[in-house]
């Protein structure tokens, strides 16, 4: 027999609750905003009493956090962006060209998830100084995520010879950023694969050998 322990119907409830909960919240900070969104609102929405989310959640403002959390994560599983699969997979591939590949199609899932939500935060804190207290102030963690990449990177067959971690680590984190995807995407119309292609190609450009 197997030791391996499974959720009770409790914990397996509270946990769909929670999704439920965090997804209402989603549809709704992205169609009407942060500020404009109040939790009877979301609790309507997930078809919860709005005491379950001040008991879940504590606050909208906590809501607020853990939905960029788990959106970025594309769970809600507690492991960091690099502690994630296709991070570790892509900064181990073998050559410079491999792992521009496969960390760009990794970050352009995260995009596709993170980005509206990108737009949702930057309301909140608009409206609500205190959300970014939220969040560190003294490093910005997807910088972070972007300068460990650039260090990898440097190191791999077929990396531009003479280009700074700096360098390629400003030029991941300017071109795979929220604000771009979304200019390409959600007002240009451009599909995810004419992205990931145009992107992959710009920074194999910028960074690798020709």
């Amino acid at each position: 027999m197997s030791d391996v322990k499974r959720p009770s119907k409790r914990t397996d409830k509270a946990r769909q609750t929670r999704r439920r909960i965090l997804e209402a919240a989603r549809e709704l900070f992205v169609r009407d905003g942060y500020g404009a969104t109040n939790l009877q609102d979301v609790a309507a929405k997930a078809e919860v009493a709005v005491q379950t989310i001040y008991f879940v959640f504590g606050n909208k403002r906590a809501l607020l956090k853990e939905l960029v959390d788990v959106t970025i994560a594309g769970d809600d599983e507690p492991v960091a962006t690099m502690d994630r699969p296709w991070y570790r997979d892509a900064l181990a591939a073998g050559t410079a060209q491999d792992m521009l590949r496969a960390y760009v199609a990794g970050s352009t899932s995260v995009l596709e998830r993170a980005a509206p939500i990108g737009k949702v935060l930057e309301g909140a804190v608009a409206s609500d100084p205190e959300v970014a207290a939220l969040w560190p102030q003294d490093v910005d963690p997807r910088y972070a995520v972007h300068e460990t990449a650039a260090k990898a990177l440097a190191g791999k067959p077929g990396a531009r010879a003479g280009t700074s971690v700096e360098e390629a680590a400003d030029l991941l984190y300017g071109l795979l950023s929220p604000e771009l995807y979304l200019v390409f995407v959600r007002q240009r119309g451009w599909s995810r694969e004419r992205w990931e292609n145009w992107v992959g190609e710009t920074l194999r450009g910028q960074l690798c050998q020709a």
